[in-house]
């Protein structure tokens, strides 16, 4: 279906004509119409990226401007008074809610564009990390539509600079994301001041059973519609994985940016921590990267995704909670450093490539451990994912090689201040062949990259002997766990771990306690004894997750120094600690 054929207002689908949209994606052809021709409400099960925004949008405005049109509205409508202010209000028709300030400000711009040859119609974008006497100001000047997210939004309500009583239209935009980022309270305080006669429409790209309660307690006989399978990412995304060893995962990260030479990419991590510090590597060695996190000030995030759009970032390592509402165009990959602690976030973030038609791929790190954890996926996306070897620094170097013999084939030799250099530049290098000259160029462009990758190890896993290793290690484990258990069967039941750290990597308590917590959010850990000596920490946590501990913390690193955990015991058995102190020395 094309977009003449909706039926849009003649100033709305000039807009579009210029925004070159011909044919209505999946989910704008299914909502538009419904939204435009039936008085009804609507739950829209659809991918991130999938055109969502033109899906309610458009059809929002054209509905707006049609009952102005009709006198639905009289001037004296058109405009109210604030209890404590004598500014003339427009009356506002339509609220659209959304998770994040990104999105916030993208739906606004967006609908702008939709309303580009409907001047009198006035959108007004209301969200955190912003002036709030600036939006105010903005809003006393009218709001036919407000953008807004849940926080900043209650905050004006509760100051009376917004009034919801008459509003006729009312959008929740990525319903699961808000519901995960905790604004299920700030949602139902904001229902509760809408009028009870309103046409409600709900998008998500997931659909979990909080999403489903939202909907069966506030929205009347909706109208579904769905794109693609529950919880399904988007068709134009291929799904790789990684099978590393914890130990190797940074080195894996770099073997696939250095494997793609013009990737451009959000790579998630789990934690605010491991962000930044992966954010920092990447930047040390050389790499265009940045973080994106919570602890970054509003000026900090905003100059990030300025580089970042402006594609002077190659690698933004983020968090799920920063990254939401983010919409760049035109990424190739998706990396999953770490993969979600919910494996239907995994769905959000493979949605970020593969938008409009475009291909992208999205591709996991993982180690063996983790392997299971790809079949949830696969049953949850209805997708297979594909197994891929780490690069070898032969692959890595061979792909940068042609990569740069494919620059140079195609580059611009069109400038005619380089000519009169040539016949001196010739002379200088005659004494060469012409596979000599090839040499020596190729050499003098790949001499960093051909020494540091000089016996650079293969970092794919012997799966069969690792699953034979872990297994030996797990029986041993579990005989020490059992031997612990009748030692300590009236007392509190702690495991000892050792961690390579100490002193001299100024490891303190609260450093180590609170590298617990945010690697092992979704446990509860106790501990109890912490030994720190020079060179390594003996430290004391429940039994019943020294696993999750050891998970967590093995491979990270401190001070830029990889870290490794396991059982006291163990680290006995095997002489992990002889192995470090040959490393060091």
């Amino acid at each position: 279906m094309t977009f003449e054929e909706l039926g849009l207002h003649a100033s709305i689908l000039q807009a579009v004509q210029d925004l070159g949209f011909v044919n209505c994606m999946p989910v704008q052809e299914q909502a538009i119409p419904h939204i435009i021709y039936n008085d009804i409400n609507l739950v829209a099960l659809a991918q991130t990226g999938t055109g969502k925004t033109a899906a309610f949008g458009l059809p929002v405005i054209n509905n707006i401007v049609c009952r102005r049109e009709n006198n639905a509205y009289n001037s004296d409508n058109r405009k109210r008074k604030n209890d404590s202010d004598s500014a003339q209000w427009h009356q506002t028709h339509a609220l659209i809610i959304c998770p994040t300030r990104e999105l916030c400000i993208q739906i606004a711009n967006d609908c702008k564009k939709f309303a580009k040859y409907l001047p009198q119609l006035k959108i007004v974008p209301v969200y955190g990390g912003a002036s709030t006497e600036q939006q105010i100001k903005e809003l006393r000047k009218g709001a036919d539509i407000i953008v807004a997210t849940p926080g900043r939004l209650i905050d004006l309500l509760d100051r009376k600079k917004v009034n919801l009583t008459e509003i006729k239209y009312l959008v929740l935009d990525e319903a699961d994301e808000m519901l995960n980022m905790g604004f299920k309270d700030d949602l139902d305080n904001i229902f509760t001041r809408t009028p009870q006669e309103k046409n409600i429409y709900m998008f998500s790209a997931t659909m979990p059973k909080e999403v489903e309660q939202i909907a069966e307690n506030y929205i009347d006989n909706p109208v579904r519609i769905q794109i693609g399978q529950r919880n399904q990412g988007s068709e134009n995304v291929k799904h790789f994985y990684y099978l590393i060893h914890q130990k190797d995962r940074y080195q894996a990260l770099k073997r696939i940016a250095d494997f793609y030479p013009d990737i451009y990419a959000i790579v998630f991590c789990r934690t605010k921590i491991q962000t930044q510090e992966v954010a920092d590597m990447l930047i040390k060695d050389g790499y265009n990267a940045d973080s994106l996190h919570g602890d970054l000030s509003q000026a900090q995030r905003d100059h990030v995704m300025s580089r970042f759009r402006l594609r002077n970032i190659q690698l933004l390592v983020a968090t799920d909670v920063a990254a939401r509402g983010l919409d760049v165009n035109n990424l190739t990959h998706v990396i999953n450093y770490e993969l979600p602690d919910e494996l239907e976030q995994y769905v959000h973030r493979s949605g970020r490539t593969g938008r409009a038609d475009k291909q992208g791929i999205s591709v996991a790190i993982i180690n063996l451990k983790q392997k299971k954890r790809i079949k949830a996926l696969e049953n949850i996306l209805k997708k297979q994912f594909v197994q891929v070897p780490v690069p070898t620094a032969k692959d890595v170097c061979k792909k940068q090689l042609f990569n740069l013999i494919n620059r140079v084939e195609n580059a611009d030799t069109s400038h005619d201040e380089i000519d009169a250099f040539i016949p001196e530049i010739t002379k200088k290098l005659s004494w060469l062949s012409r596979e000599e000259l090839i040499k020596h160029f190729v050499s003098l462009e790949f001499e960093e990259l051909l020494k540091y990758y000089k016996d650079a190890p293969d970092l794919n896993v012997d799966e069969l002997a690792e699953k034979e290793k872990q297994r030996r290690e797990d029986k041993q484990r579990s005989k020490l766990k059992k031997n612990s258990r009748k030692r300590d069967f009236n007392k509190d039941h702690f495991a000892e771990l050792c961690i390579t750290v100490g002193y001299k990597d100024k490891i303190v308590p609260q450093r180590l306690i609170g590298m617990i917590n945010e690697y092992t959010p979704s446990k509860r850990i106790e501990i109890g004894k912490i030994d720190i000596n020079n060179e390594y920490t003996y430290i004391e946590v429940s039994s019943d997750g020294a696993d999750d501990v050891i998970d967590a913390l093995n491979g990270r690193r401190i001070r830029g120094r990889e870290i490794f955990v396991d059982y006291k015991e163990m680290f006995a058995l095997n002489g992990k600690n002889d192995k470090k102190n040959k490393r060091q020395k």
